[in-house]
């Protein structure tokens, strides 16, 4: 009786193997992609600027502040002095960034309790719990990776439209892109990536256990059996 029990957990376990490196794979690119979002909206690199005029110097803008950077090493950034005197473009991309931060961070909270590496409970209820869990938390990453690609994607093309404009005289210097637009960029993609692996292994655990406690009466059935033949004998 105990060895059946034992071979069905032990079978359940095997067939949630891939299942559970799907999710710790899944739960690492997360959290690697929630940091780098979270790096790309600090940072002040968003668009950078030289000019001919001072090629020892060069500006950075951020979503909260703007640099100047100069060759020898030194550099000075300065805080904006009011929100209501920023661009509608830095306050639509500071909403867009912080919203997918706390989405990513809700997703992750959300997942942790799914995986199945967190030993809660082994029942079948639980069990469904904890995929619906995980299922929530990947798509809470691939909102979050939405949310941070719509900003870094709407500054970018607004620095190629001004870059291109042929109303500007090409004396005057124009904003290219920054390493935080690359870094928000590769944050988008992989928590989209990541949400999609949390998914697709709530789907691939999705074994169905039959009950154990029906087969131990079916053997304790036979034992009777036997033993009433072999008295009968």
């Amino acid at each position: 009786m105990d060895l059946l029990s034992v071979e069905a957990r032990e079978a359940g376990r095997s067939m949630d193997s891939p299942a559970c490196v799907l999710e710790l794979l899944g739960m690492l690119v997360y959290i690697g992609a929630w940091l780098c979002a979270l790096g790309s909206t600090i940072l002040p690199q968003w668009l950078t600027m030289s000019t001919s005029l001072l090629p020892i110097e060069s500006y950075d803008l951020g979503l909260w502040e703007t640099c100047v950077v100069q060759d020898i090493g030194g550099i000075e950034c300065r805080s904006y002095d009011s929100l209501l005197g920023l661009s509608s473009d830095l306050k639509l991309a500071r909403i867009l960034m912080c919203t997918a931060l706390a989405v990513g961070l809700l997703g992750i909270v959300v997942a942790i309790p799914g995986l199945h590496l967190i030993n809660i409970c082994k029942d079948y209820n639980s069990r469904r719990t904890k995929r619906i869990l995980t299922i929530t938390g990947g798509v809470l990453g691939m909102m979050s990776g939405v949310l941070c690609l719509a900003p870094v994607s709407y500054i970018a093309h607004l620095a190629v439209m001004h870059f291109f404009d042929e109303k500007v005289p090409e004396v005057v210097p124009r904003w290219e892109f920054g390493d935080a637009l690359f870094c928000g960029w590769a944050a988008g993609f992989l928590l989209v990536v990541a949400g999609l692996i949390m998914v697709t292994s709530s789907r691939c655990s999705q074994v169905e256990h039959h009950p154990v406690p029906q087969r131990r009466c079916h053997v304790k059935s036979t034992d009777r059996n036997l033993r009433k033949r072999s008295e009968y004998v």
